[in-house]
């Protein structure tokens, strides 16, 4: 097979999609050897993360052919790219991050992966002329595509509710989390990064953007009225939630000096950031998936995360899940936690089996069937 990938986000996010898209290309790569992949993208990109790349003779990345599509690039990645998906010979066509191009002539199989629809659920979040862009372009690529895979179920109950498509056009196919949470680090690597950072012994760890959605808040609060004392360790870009926070950190008359906020922390040291942690607490609102309690079931790092949603669907039945909005059941959940460490051990052990449901191999060969059976 000749596979073409939407590869935008694997040349140009570091985070969230970009991870996802790396990660699927990169598995696939390994699991799949004599298939031919090309990624398509809207201009190339110098990065560390793409190394592997070039590791295969198989592998190859397309760029906007003239200076019109160059200068262009949502023209090109819109209308254009067919053209060159056509002319490239591609097999079948996968769009990794909530789109596709505009087809015109249809000879090929295209898919999209829908993350979530995030911007319907919570549209104050964002700006009008966003949410009128992404809701042009998911809602065209969930109807123009042969088939859909939602990251969760969550996520297809979404696209049902608010596309109407038919549930047998839509698969569930789970996203792994980054190879390096799947490595054994030694201690004296521990030491560094521990060093490095100037991380307490036992610390409570929470890792996203600092958003309203993530409701970092409700870990405070929740801290505020536990009787151990246990610094919070957030890893996370800031935005202008970061306010609020501080607003409402003098109303209770919290301890700042309890929370560390990490920046520039690498994809090396992030997982050993996370072994480092005494436990793991995510109470967002909402999410597609919840890639960071995935991450810390890898980890060995027991998860409290939120009732409802997706994240029983990452977190698996050995996790805890709480009403963030109710401190006082979250405060008792954590100290309980904290204290007992045959939950702890259970919680840890069983996490690490359920992480394997998200095994590389495993998601790459359903992926894979995928693409043989609309060939």
């Amino acid at each position: 097979m000749k596979i073409g990938f939407d590869a935008k986000r694997a040349y140009q996010n570091f985070t969230g999609l970009g991870n996802y898209s790396r990660d699927l290309i990169e598995n696939s790569i390994n699991e799949f050897p004599k298939n031919n992949y090309v990624l398509f993208a809207p201009k190339d990109i110098d990065s560390p993360r793409l190394d592997f790349l070039s590791k295969h003779p198989n592998v190859s990345s397309i760029f906007p052919e003239n200076q019109v599509n160059r200068t262009f690039k949502g023209l090109w990645r819109t209308i254009n790219m067919e053209k060159s998906i056509i002319k490239n010979n591609i097999d079948i066509y996968h769009g990794l991050s909530n789109e596709i191009p505009r087809i015109k002539n249809k000879k090929i199989p295209y898919l999209v992966t829908i993350h979530d629809l995030i911007f319907k659920r919570f549209p104050r979040n964002y700006r009008t002329l966003d949410r009128k862009i992404y809701n042009i372009k998911y809602k065209y690529a969930v109807k123009h595509s042969d088939l859909v895979i939602a990251i969760s179920e969550q996520t297809k109950k979404d696209i049902i509710e608010f596309y109407n498509i038919d549930p047998k056009k839509i698969k569930v196919i789970y996203q792994s989390c980054h190879k390096n949470f799947r490595i054994e680090y030694s201690n004296q690597e521990l030491n560094l990064v521990k060093e490095k950072f100037n991380l307490p012994k036992g610390f409570i760890l929470n890792v996203g953007t600092i958003e309203t959605r993530k409701n970092l808040i409700a870990i405070i609060n929740a801290m505020s009225i536990m009787k151990i004392n246990i610094p919070l360790v957030v890893i996370g870009k800031k935005t202008a939630y970061m306010n609020f926070i501080k607003i409402q950190i003098k109303k209770i008359n919290f301890d700042i000096n309890k929370i560390i906020f990490l920046e520039n922390v690498s994809i090396n040291e992030l997982p050993q950031i996370y072994k480092l942690s005494s436990l793991f607490v995510y109470p967002s609102l909402f999410e597609g998936f919840g890639i960071p309690i995935l991450e810390s079931l890898y980890s060995g790092i027991p998860v409290i995360s939120s009732k409802g949603g997706c994240f029983s669907e990452a977190g698996g039945p050995n996790s805890k899940y709480v009403d963030p909005q109710d401190k006082e059941e979250f405060a008792f959940q954590i100290e309980e936690c904290l204290n007992n460490s045959q939950l702890r051990e259970k919680m840890s052990e069983m996490g690490k089996k359920y992480a394997k449901n998200f095994n590389p191999k495993k998601l790459s060969n359903q992926l894979n069937d995928v693409y043989k059976d609309l060939l």
